[in-house]
Parts: structure tokens; sequence; C-alpha cells
């Protein structure tokens, strides 16, 4: 019987404490203000076309909002977000079983995309082109 109190891994309260406080608009997001000026013309330039965003790379160490970003990305554009890591994508299949997943202007979010296996880098640069 396994009567740990603390777990590594991520329980449904997380994900919803964590949600509830990750601002969901842009304007709502502190910070980063160049990227966030940059961010919003983009947005806005992809509704007025009736397009999906172009692929965006959010870089920089941790603690600077690249995945709030993306999930304000996906708000703001009023589409599914897909989060994955690096480490997760094992295998190319992997990635095809993910991309194939997506609808038509979903967002993928990989984070630690650094750790990819270069045959998924791959596939995935195949899938964006």
């Amino acid at each position: 019987m396994n009567n740990r109190i603390i777990s590594g891994n991520e329980q449904s309260d997380d994900r919803d404490i964590d949600s509830s406080l990750r601002p969901k608009h842009i304007l709502d997001f502190v910070g980063q203000t160049p990227i966030k000026e940059n961010l919003d013309i983009s947005i806005r330039a992809a509704k007025i076309r009736g397009e999906s965003l172009d692929h965006i790379l959010f870089y920089g160490p941790p603690g600077l909002g690249k995945t709030t970003l993306a999930h304000i990305v996906s708000e703001e554009m009023d589409v599914n977000i897909r989060v994955s890591s690096g480490p997760a994508i094992e295998r190319a299949g992997d990635m095809a079983a993910i991309l194939t997943s997506l609808q038509p202007g979903d967002i993928l979010f990989i984070d630690e995309i650094h750790r990819l296996s270069r045959i998924v880098e791959e596939v995935l640069y195949s899938a964006m082109e």
C-alpha cells in the first residue's frame, strides 16, 4: 500500500490550480513587454487574415513564461493546445502520433524541445515545412 502524501506525479487538482493562476490573455501577462507587443501584433494579424499563426519558438531559462505564453496564444487564437515535453517523445512514431492527432489550427507546445532526438527532430521539421 502506498501511503505517500507527496507524489512526483501531477494531480488533477494541481492542473486546476495552475490553470486558474495562469494568465489567459496577453494583457494579463506581466513583463516581457517587447515580446508581448510582437505577439499581440502577430495574433491580431493572423485573426484578420483568418489564418493560423506562424510557427513560434519561445526560448530562455526556466521561469520566463514560455509555457504561459503558449497557453495565451491558444486562448487568444481560440484553438486547442497540446502540451508535451522533449524527453516524453522518444521515437519518430511518438511524434507522428502527436502530429496526426492535431486539428487544423491547433497548437503543439513542446517543453524542453532541445532534448528531442535527431530522428524525432527530422519528423517535426518535415511536418513544419
